[in-house]
């Protein structure tokens, strides 16, 4: 699994693609990865120097279930993915990233709930200070949701 180090920016991406006269142009001149969510839960691991239990157990998220993520043999929704990603201390932008690859929506700031999640996010903040967070406005918790 290639390091997320180099992994090509996709807005360079884009770049390049708009600048082809033909999708097989675009896709003989880059190696797009085929990456799970398995594979990029384990690339955020190893960037982070954490283990899968200190992710787990920081989320919130059922042990079990979360092994199972791990794995590869089971899918979050969108509450247990965000959860994944505080548990890994992501930024937005991992997180976004998790969200896709999850098949769930990403996080949009025009939503009341979504923009306190971004801004715990941005924040470095825990997932139990989200759901603080969350709570005092009035909005649903990560932890309550679990899906």
């Amino acid at each position: 699994m290639a390091r997320m180090a180099t992994e090509r920016p996709t807005d360079e991406l884009l770049e390049q693609l708009l600048a082809s006269a033909t999708p097989e142009a675009y896709l003989s001149k880059v190696d797009l990865p085929d990456r799970t969510l398995a594979d990029y839960l384990h690339a955020l691991l190893d960037e982070k120097g954490m283990s899968r239990a200190d992710a787990i157990r920081a989320s919130g998220v059922n042990t079990t279930f979360g092994y199972q993520v791990f794995q590869g043999t089971r899918t979050p929704g969108r509450d247990n993915a965000i959860m994944l990603a505080f548990g890994l201390g992501c930024s937005l932008v991992e997180c976004q990233r998790l969200l896709r690859l999850a098949g769930v929506s990403e996080l949009w700031c025009k939503l009341r709930r979504d923009a306190v999640i971004i801004l715990c996010l941005e924040r470095g903040m825990t997932r139990d200070e989200c759901d603080d967070e969350l709570y005092r406005l009035g909005e649903n918790t990560l932890l309550s949701q679990g899906d």
